[in-house]
């Protein structure tokens, strides 16, 4: 069930309204890792400029962008899912409504409307769980780096009940007539999304994959409900 709502996903990141909502999604991304990147940069600077740590001539400007990297590109492994799921949620009833018209008519017509309070609440609380349990599991994290394999197999477990909850969350509010996604198709759902966050260029595709996974994954199994 799972394969087949990933494969049948795909076609749906071609689709128009998936395309403006890839857009619109990868932009505000970039947007506030940029508003990070400023921010870690000030604060750096400050520091530096506080406890009089001055480098010789022009060292002081690399050591600062060196750090600031530094933090974006960890900030990037931790945040990028969350940041980008959390966005894409505020409009993810765009691609949610556009595969459910293409595949499951039925359904669509008798769709509740979702609502922009909700998709915020829901944006917020995504964004917060996923960061807040990816630090707790943080120090776990570094202590399997020594396993090799250890923090990507920890890191996958997790996010993928995390992911899991998120893809559920965006279409099940839709659709209270029917029954939940079944916890272990949530985590095997969200385990397929967290694979393809971490294939670079193909992760840029995930959120919108992942939304229209979600769809496939609550009608796939109910087709033939009246």
């Amino acid at each position: 069930m799972v394969l087949a709502a990933v494969l049948r996903a795909f076609p749906s990141i071609f689709h128009g309204a998936a395309l403006r909502l890839l857009f619109r999604t990868l932009l505000l991304t970039l947007l506030a890792f940029a508003v990070l990147a400023a921010a870690l940069w000030t604060g750096i600077h400050a520091a530096r400029l506080h406890y009089g740590w001055m480098p010789g001539a022009g060292w002081g400007g690399v050591a600062e962008a060196t750090a600031t990297a530094i933090g974006v590109i960890a900030a990037g492994w931790l945040l990028f899912r969350a940041t980008a799921m959390a966005i894409m949620s505020l409009f993810a009833d765009d691609i949610v409504i556009a595969v459910e018209r293409d595949s499951y008519p039925a359904a669509a017509a008798r769709a509740r409307p979702v609502g922009w309070g909700r998709s915020l609440r829901f944006a917020l609380r995504s964004i917060l769980r996923t960061v807040g349990w990816n630090l707790l599991a943080l120090t776990a994290y570094l202590l399997l780096l020594a396993t090799g394999i250890g923090t990507l197999g920890l890191f996958l477990i997790l996010n993928a009940a995390l992911l899991g909850r998120d893809m559920a969350d965006m279409v099940e509010p839709r659709h209270p007539d029917l029954p939940p996604i079944p916890r272990g198709s949530r985590w095997l759902m969200g385990l397929a999304s967290a694979l393809i966050f971490l294939v670079p260029l193909l992760n840029l595709l995930a959120p919108i994959w992942s939304a229209a996974m979600a769809v496939h994954m609550l009608h796939g199994a109910r087709r033939n409900m009246p």
